[in-house]
């Protein structure tokens, strides 16, 4: 498998359940910009999406959507628990969990990185990060996980989230629950993997 990425970017999140999976696969650098990969190809001849992650399976064909994309890795190695069954209560939660955090979560960031929005626009979108955030501090409450006491791929979702926070310097000292989680999931060895190799973080 090929992962598609920028780094720093949602593809994080694939990149940290491709690591948590025990799945082989190949890093392949995007200019999110320029729309070329690092060879020099168009982007857009491989995803007219023009947007990271995309995930190349081996028999050619390209997955997009990084909600999709981590539950295809997590049932590839259903062992490691990265999701629960299909069919099952837990599943659905799982999926509530990442439908609230591509829809609510994500899309309330993206503005903040425009160039072009004036602060006063950047500080509603900002403002309205932060409600929801109190949301998923208030549901961490006793649990190490979004899904109790298992790491699953919501949580590399939102850990990556929460590192575009620290760019923005957001302020979590009034969710506890929340900081606390950030701290537990940053320290998980396959996360740090993940941001070593996306350059995020130095090597030991």
């Amino acid at each position: 498998m090929k992962l598609y990425y920028s780094p720093g970017a949602c593809s994080l999140s694939p990149h940290i359940a491709l690591l948590e999976a025990g799945l082989p696969y190949e890093l392949v650098k995007v200019d999110i910009r320029a729309k070329k990969l690092e060879n020099g190809e168009d982007y857009l001849k491989l995803n007219p999406k023009g947007q990271v992650p995309a995930l190349g399976l081996d028999s050619g064909e390209i997955v997009t959507e990084g909600p999709v994309i981590v539950q295809m890795i997590a049932d590839q190695a259903s062992a490691k628990a990265l999701a629960p069954a299909h069919g099952s209560a837990e599943r659905y939660k799982l999926l509530e969990w990442l439908n609230f955090l591509t829809s609510e979560v994500h899309k309330s960031f993206g503005p903040m990185f425009a160039p072009t929005l004036n602060d006063e626009a950047k500080a509603f979108f900002k403002d309205r990060v932060m409600g929801k955030l109190k949301y998923v501090d208030s549901q961490l409450a006793g649990r190490d996980y979004l899904m109790g006491k298992q790491f699953t791929v919501a949580d590399g979702y939102l850990f990556t989230m929460l590192t575009w926070g620290d760019r923005m310097k957001f302020d979590l000292s009034a969710m506890p629950n929340l900081a606390a989680y950030k701290s537990r999931v940053a320290a998980r060895p396959q996360v740090q993997e993940a941001m070593k190799k996306e350059g995020l973080i130095q090597a030991a």
